[in-house]
């Protein structure tokens, strides 16, 4: 095998293939590897609609059944060519409850050389939870994934949840039971998500939802609402106000609207259904929030392929210590500022909550990622880079936070017409705090050239000087560093925290 020559991926990691044949949408996708935030190389997904007419015939219809052998045919040959060393073939409700299935799962199984994985309803909502504990951080809460032939429920806390149900109400299934009437696909939902009593424990807790059909909900109320950042990964709502947009999706309310172009002609059919089923799922449950993953199955699934030890790793701080390595002139140095910012906070009176911390983490393994652009562009494009990446394992406004630290470690500390929308997404706090980060790294990096070895012998401590606050202690090895570029960050700082600052050279 002929070597690559580059360098923007991880080394000694192989790629690994995962085909999802769903009710609805059949999906191949190419991962870098087996890791604990897997990056996505290829992603392709073939509509073939599986599920279609099941809940009548029960059977798969020939059409269908052909469009998804094709479509196997092409994810075989994708997943060869990008020299995936391992291929999972994961099939779930229509395949599992077809009178055909079999049938066809042995002509996949042909085409794939590979096993197929019949997932039960049980394992789906395994998987599906394990796809939630692996793309968020101490999860708390029930996830539902909706697929066109079933949806999954799930009680997640942290690594322990309990025993999944599968009820009958995929998108295609529900809009088939109910003959496309909306008043009886609600009551016919409405009847089996009561039976469950256990969604009553999910009250003022997170509400996870996976599946295409949600995540185009969500999609919908970005584009409906100009929310600023198109990341669906933990994209949260409170329970008033989804429970209001699935109203209007339900009742067609804005459908003329030009956001609706957003979602696929496809999908667009399905989505009043999907919103009934969420509708009802929230109803039953009264969760304070409603939580999108682009986490699924197939990322429970590869979940469940690592370690202990890698499972029970930050998959944020995994993510960010690799991104260094793959851009960071030095990520020694990267990891140095994050252990050095962390002992410094306190001489400034910030108490961290552990999420907080994470995020700090985080933002200083990333604070150099952007050194090969053109000085006037590195602020930028670490803003972009870091807003943009698919991150897990984090929030919203902590991907605002760690972008703006960034931004402000190159550009500044004020605002501007590039803060404005990540601002918006982040809290106050987040804002505040994310200056005092990157008023740091800017006085830090004048000593350290963004190499290792030095910042660990400064340190900030109290002045016995009634005109002095701190001191930011410099030993006669970093002198020669002083200088007037110096001063002025360090005064930058000092007008941002109202602290007094002066340097000690020893």
């Amino acid at each position: 095998m002929v070597l690559s020559e580059a360098q923007g991926r991880l080394p000694g990691v192989a790629p690994v293939s995962v085909i999802d044949i769903g009710s609805n949408s059949v999906r191949l996708v190419i991962y870098e590897g087996l890791t604990r935030a897997p990056v996505v190389l290829f992603n392709e997904k073939v509509m073939c609609g599986l599920g279609k007419g099941l809940a009548l015939t029960g059977s798969m219809e020939a059409e269908a059944v052909n469009r998804a052998l094709s479509a196997l045919v092409r994810f075989r040959a994708l997943s060869s060519q990008a020299k995936a060393g391992s291929l999972y073939v994961l099939a779930t409700a229509a395949a599992r409850e077809a009178k055909n299935g079999p049938d066809f799962v042995r002509k996949a199984e042909e085409i794939l050389d590979a096993p197929i994985q019949l997932l039960s309803g049980e394992e789906e909502a395994r998987y599906s939870a394990f796809g939630i504990l692996s793309g968020f951080h101490a999860p708390d809460g029930i996830a539902g994934d909706l697929g066109g032939g079933s949806l999954e429920l799930i009680d997640i806390r942290g690594r322990d949840f309990s025993t999944g149900v599968t009820l009958p109400l995929g998108g295609i299934r529900l809009s088939e039971q109910s003959e496309g009437s909306l008043t009886k696909a609600r009551n016919f939902a409405r009847k089996q998500i009561r039976a469950h009593k256990f969604l009553e424990e999910g009250q003022g807790r997170i509400f996870y939802a996976v599946g295409g059909t949600w995540r185009n909900i969500a999609k919908l109320h970005m584009e409906t609402t100009k929310y600023p950042l198109h990341m669906m990964q933990g994209y949260e709502l409170p329970l008033d106000t989804i429970r209001s947009f699935l109203e209007d999706i339900v009742g067609n309310r804005g459908g003329k609207d030009a956001s609706w172009a957003s979602v696929s002609k496809s999908r667009r059919q399905l989505l009043p259904f999907g919103a009934i089923a969420m509708a009802e799922v929230l109803d039953a449950m009264r969760p304070a929030r409603v939580a999108f993953s682009a986490q699924g199955v197939r990322e429970g699934y590869l979940y469940t392929r690592l370690t202990d030890a890698e499972q029970e790793s930050d998959p944020l701080i995994a993510a960010a210590d690799e991104l260094a390595i793959l851009r960071a002139r030095s990520p020694e140095h990267a990891r140095e500022l994050a252990d050095w910012t962390g002992r410094m906070l306190p001489f400034f009176d910030i108490r961290e909550t552990g999420e907080e911390e994470r995020y700090r983490h985080a933002a200083c393994l990333l604070a150099d990622i952007s050194w090969r652009a053109h000085p006037d562009y590195r602020g930028l494009q670490a803003l972009n880079i870091i807003a943009h990446s698919s991150f897990v394992g984090i929030t919203h406004p902590g991907r605002a936070f760690i972008a703006l630290a960034n931004y402000y470690r190159y550009e500044g500390l004020a605002d501007d017409s590039a803060t404005g929308p990540l601002a918006a997404i982040a809290s106050p706090r987040f804002v505040d705090r994310a200056k005092l980060l990157g008023g740091l790294l800017r006085v830090l990096y004048l000593f350290s050239a963004s190499m290792p070895g030095v910042i660990d012998s400064l340190t900030f401590r109290r002045s016995s000087s009634p005109d002095v606050d701190l001191e930011f202690v410099v030993p006669p090895a970093c002198r020669v560093f002083a200088g007037e570029r110096l001063e002025g960050r360090l005064q930058q700082l000092a007008k941002l925290t109202g602290k007094r600052l002066a340097f000690r050279y020893e």
